[in-house]
Parts: structure tokens; C-alpha cells; sequence
């Protein structure tokens, strides 16, 4: 009894100090206003979310606003000056950076993983395999050790970051079957291959979950423990980039996303947190 009371008070203390932490971590908005609008990315969308929930709860004055559109239009919009953030799964390009002069906040690091339906008899792939099936060399499941049936593609849209770090770091930049089926995000990929009993896609390892199944890589399990230790490589970070004088609202939105809340809040949705 007398254990069980002193883990309970050891576990009450965590809370308090985390909550206090929270609290800190959210001071600065007290004496702000004003609106941030945010764009871009996907894989993004629940961190930002969550880190502007906490936000205005804290202060009615201050709206945050977000939307997806993939990492090309973040970069875009932000550089046009349209939205306050904009959200990349990937560097910006040189052409971007040229163009725009945007400065770059790296706050999370985040794996691609292949997907497939979760009643799929498939479990594991090599790199090989998964470039011959998307450059249509590979077009049936028992080629691989599935069942007889063809195989259906999925891919995200040319502004997806997530989809320019699959095709770069696993399919090698290769040709992708022009008949594959276009999806706009990482939700809706997963929605697509959920409903698709011979699909193939993939997603950020931050939206895994039990309505896809995501094979292993050359023996290798895709998740965020092997993105951190190095042996699964299909890895990128994830991004907010501004214009070179953001306000005093958007600086204060990017600390909290670094601060020890905002990590808790990347480390709670699948990624994992850079640092500053």
C-alpha cells in the first residue's frame, strides 16, 4: 500500500510539473492578438492543430487558422505572402528559395512507409520490389507473394512532400506508372488503400495506423524508433517556413512549437521531435 502511495504521488508530481511546463510554454500569448494562417503540408496538420487548440484556449484574441494543400503550395503561398506559414515534408527547392527568400524552420523528423490494405497477405518487400511495382515491371500481387490479382497504385499529387521523399530516397527518382491513382494527402491515402483490397501506396509513419498495414522494408520495421536509429532510411524532416520578418505572433507560434509542449505534442503524434 505504502508503494502503491508513493508511485501515485511520484506520478501526481509528473503531471504537476507537466502541466506547469504547458502553462510556461504558453505565457507569451497572453499578451498577444492576432490571426496566423498556415498551408502546406500534410503530414503537418494534427501537430499544428493541436499546438493552435492549446493556443487560443489560452487567448479568444488570437485565431490560427490551417489548411493542407501539400508542401509546393505551402512554399507558394507563403512566399506570395498569402499565409503566415508554410508547411513542407521536404527542403525547399533551390528555384523556391530563389524565388521566395523564406527562412526555414526544421521542428520534426518523419519516415515514409509504404501501405497496404490491412488484409493484404504481403508483409514484407525489398527496395526492388517496390520500385518494379510502381514502375509497372511488377503489375501482380503473386509475383511477391501475394495473391492472384493486379496490383493497384497510389500516389500523392506533384506538391507532395511526401511523395517527393519516396520517390527520391526509395523509388530513385524512377519513372512512376502514369495509371496510378492520384490522392491529395496522407488521410486520404490512407483512406484510399483502406478501401482497395489490391492497393499500394504510402504515407508519413506519423499517420500509421490500424486501417492500413505497412510492410517491412528489406527487413526492416517502418517506424519512427528505426527512422531515429538509422536503419530505416526513407526518412525527411518536417518544415515551417516564413518570410524573413515574421511577427511577433509568428515567432511566437514557432518557440512553442520547440518548446518542451511542442515537443510532447510532435513525440505524441508519431514524429520525432529536432530541437532547435
Amino acid at each position: 500500500m505504502k508503494r502503491f502511495a508513493a508511485v501515485l504521488s511520484t506520478l501526481c508530481c509528473a503531471l504537476a510539473i507537466t502541466l506547469t511546463a504547458s502553462a510556461q510554454d504558453l505565457t507569451t500569448f497572453s499578451t498577444l492578438e492576432g490571426t496566423i494562417n498556415i498551408a502546406g503540408g500534410t503530414a503537418h496538420i494534427q501537430v499544428m492543430k493541436t499546438c493552435a487548440k492549446n493556443i487560443m484556449r489560452t487567448n479568444p484574441r488570437i485565431r490560427i487558422t490551417i489548411a493542407g494543400g501539400g508542401s509546393g503550395i505551402g512554399a507558394q503561398k507563403v512566399g506570395e505572402g498569402l499565409v503566415d506559414i508554410g508547411n513542407t515534408g521536404r527542403a525547399l527547392s533551390d528555384k523556391e528559395k530563389s524565388k521566395y527568400n523564406l527562412v526555414s524552420y526544421p521542428f520534426a523528423i518523419d519516415g515514409v512507409s509504404t501501405v497496404l490494405h490491412k488484409d493484404n497477405p504481403v508483409s514484407t518487400l525489398t527496395s526492388q520490389q517496390i520500385r518494379d511495382i510502381f514502375a509497372g515491371r511488377i503489375t501482380n500481387w503473386k509475383a511477391v507473394g501475394g495473391q492472384d490479382a493486379p496490383i493497384n497504385l497510389y500516389v500523392r499529387d506533384e506538391a507532395s512532400g511526401t511523395r517527393a521523399v519516396y520517390w527520391k530516397k526509395l523509388l530513385n527518382k524512377e519513372q512512376v506508372l502514369d495509371k496510378a491513382n492520384v490522392v491529395p494527402s496522407n488521410g486520404a491515402m490512407k483512406t484510399a488503400i483502406s478501401k482497395d483490397l489490391n492497393g499500394i501506396g504510402y504515407v508519413s509513419i506519423g499517420h500509421l495506423d490500424k486501417s492500413v498495414k505497412a510492410p517491412l522494408l528489406d527487413g526492416v520495421i517502418p517506424d519512427q524508433d528505426n527512422a531515429r536509429n538509422g536503419s530505416y532510411k526513407v526518412v525527411r524532416k518536417l518544415y515551417m517556413n516564413t518570410q524573413p520578418n515574421p511577427s511577433l505572433l509568428v515567432k511566437a507560434f514557432i518557440d512553442y512549437v520547440y518548446s518542451p509542449s511542442g515537443s510532447a505534442i510532435i513525440a505524441a503524434n508519431g514524429f520525432i521531435p529536432t530541437g532547435r
